[in-house]
Parts: structure tokens; C-alpha cells; sequence
């Protein structure tokens, strides 16, 4: 990765490689942290960091769900966020911002509620998650063998760091296949989410995205629905199963590193024409016009830096 300058942690800009942590901190043995994936774009008025106030909402909403006690208001880190890229003095089009919150060093065992809480922001160039070519041409997709986690046994509307182990194993399997990405099912069979990303899929001109009963709420699925509802088209929140993206004429996952990929082949199966499909590079035009503050309409979800 690309390191910067400066990283905010506890409240003091450090320099990159002195934001460290001691080895015994609770989270790297229990798996107990919270993070948010937060990104700025360079537009014609400077960088702009889309949907600021969403994502470190929800930072702090997982940090609730998960018992850990964050000392900063929204308000703060946001101000801290929009500092930081200033203090980084970034050059690129893209700047990927990562808040997350973990337990530090202090206690050892399973209960955590003593352990000190570790507040961090960092930012960094940071290019197409899943490649420039991806986005263009569309990426290989594989339904992994092992299930997203049920309710039942995790927290799946957290943002929290021990929910990634599912889908880095799901991810590891899909690519040691030759596919881009991994895509799971919930414990019931349907279409729960991609390992850091959402699913859509369109079939016969509407747009089907699965409900968040088994995932994370995501921001970016939320303002593709606006999106696809502003343009016309009509959107379904519905269970989707695996034999109907076999055959849907369109497929593509959102979300803020992902940001809009379109999917050309799922379990060697080839979707649509093999290509990136005509409405999901509509949508792919507006939202990228969107976060480059192309489009008046959604300035709003636009904090200038």
C-alpha cells in the first residue's frame, strides 16, 4: 500500500510508521474492532469526501452493537478526517479513508470491557478495488462453498473486524480458483452479499438487490437505489437465489472500495453479454459523476475539504 504522512490516532497526528500498537492488545487475540471504509474524491472545487457523516454514523453504531466505547463524537472525527487529508497534502484522484476502533493493550481473556479503546483514522491513494480493467470489462465471481454467518452466531449490521475472517477465506477460495471475487450465500441458500461489497442484479430492465436480513447496511447499496429509482427504473428488495444470477442479464457489486463493478461471468457461467451491462454502466456514469461532484442534485452527500 501507499503510505502518507500522518495518521490520527487517540486525538495526535503521528507520523505513518509511528501509529503502532503493543502485540498483547486485546483485538489481535479476540477479534473485537470496528472499522468503516470512507472515500474522497479529487473534484473540480478540491477533494470531496462522499456520504462523511454516513460512514462515521455507522462507525460508531457498529462500535455500540460490538460494546466498545468510542471517546469521540462524530462531529470530531469528521473534523479529524477532513484535517487529515489536508495534512497528508494528496496528489491522486482517489483517497481511501479507513476509521476503525480496537481495544488496546491491558487485560487478557475473553472479557473485554476493561481493555482501553484505540481510535484510529487513516487515509492513503488508494486505486479500483478490484482494478481499473474490472470496472470496465466486469470481474469473475464465484459463490463460495462456506455460508455468510448467520444471526444467530454474529453481528452481520457490524462493521466489526472478526466478520471479515468469513469472507477472507471465501475471497482466498474464489481467487486460488481463478475468479476476482467471492460472493456468499446465508445460512438459508440466498444471496447474502460479496465478501466487501453488495450484489445487485438486473433482470428484465428491473433492478433486484437483496435485503441487509444477513449483511451489512451498506451506504453505497443505499445511494444506488436512489440512484436507479432517480433514473426511472424500478427497484426490488427481495430474496435472490443461485440459479437466478445464473441467468440474470446484468450483475454488479457496489460499495465504497468496490465502488460500481460490473460482473461478467458467475461460476463460469457467462452473464448477459460477458460484458459490463448498458444499465449498470448507467449507473456506473452517475454514481462516479456523483462523487467527483459532476451532479448538483446529490452535492449534498459531497464535505469539501
Amino acid at each position: 500500500m501507499d503510505a502518507a504522512k500522518y495518521i490520527w490516532m487517540n486525538g495526535e497526528y503521528k507520523a505513518w510508521d509511528d501509529a503502532k500498537t503493543h502485540v498483547l492488545s486485546h483485538t489481535i487475540h479476540y477479534g473485537n474492532g470496528v472499522i468503516e471504509g470512507t472515500k474522497a474524491y479529487k473534484t473540480a472545487d478540491g477533494y470531496a469526501i462522499f456520504r462523511l457523516n454516513d460512514h462515521t454514523k455507522r462507525l460508531k453504531e457498529s462500535a455500540k452493537m460490538t460494546l466498545i466505547d468510542i471517546p469521540y463524537t462524530v462531529e470530531e472525527m469528521n473534523e479529524a478526517q477532513l484535517e487529515l487529508i489536508r495534512k497528508n497534502e494528496f496528489k491522486g484522484d482517489n483517497v481511501y479513508l479507513r476509521p476503525f476502533a480496537f481495544l488496546g493493550y491491558g487485560v487478557m481473556g475473553v472479557y473485554h470491557k476493561d481493555a482501553p479503546v484505540e481510535t484510529v483514522l487513516a487515509a492513503w491513494e488508494w486505486g479500483a478495488y478490484l482494478g481499473e480493467e474490472g470496472l470496465k470489462s466486469g470481474i469473475k465471481l464465484k459463490i463460495a462453498s462456506m455460508t455468510r454467518a448467520g444471526n444467530t452466531s454474529s453481528m452481520g449490521k457490524a462493521k466489526a473486524t472478526a466478520n471479515y475472517l468469513n469472507s477472507q477465506m471465501a475471497k482466498f477460495e474464489a481467487i486460488d480458483c481463478g475468479y476476482d471475487e467471492a460472493l456468499l450465500l446465508d445460512d438459508q441458500g440466498y444471496i447474502a452479499e460479496a465478501s466487501g461489497a453488495c450484489f445487485f442484479m438486473v433482470k428484465d430492465e428491473e433492478i433486484i438487490t437483496p435485503p441487509n436480513d444477513n449483511s451489512l447496511a451498506s451506504i453505497t447499496q443505499k445511494t444506488v437505489i436512489e440512484i436507479a429509482k432517480d433514473m426511472g427504473y424500478t427497484v426490488a428488495r427481495r430474496r435472490v437465489t443461485r440459479e437466478e444470477v445464473y441467468v440474470a442479464d446484468e450483475v454488479f457489486l457496489t460499495g465504497t472500495a468496490a465502488e460500481i463493478t460490473p460482473v461478467k461471468d458467475v461460476d463460469a457461467r457467462i452473464i448477459g453479454n460477458g460484458a459490463r451491462g448498458e444499465i449498470t454502466e448507467k449507473i456506473q456514469t452517475a454514481y462516479f459523476d456523483i462523487v467527483f461532484g459532476r451532479n448538483e442534485k446529490y452535492k449534498h452527500y459531497l464535505t469539501y475539504v
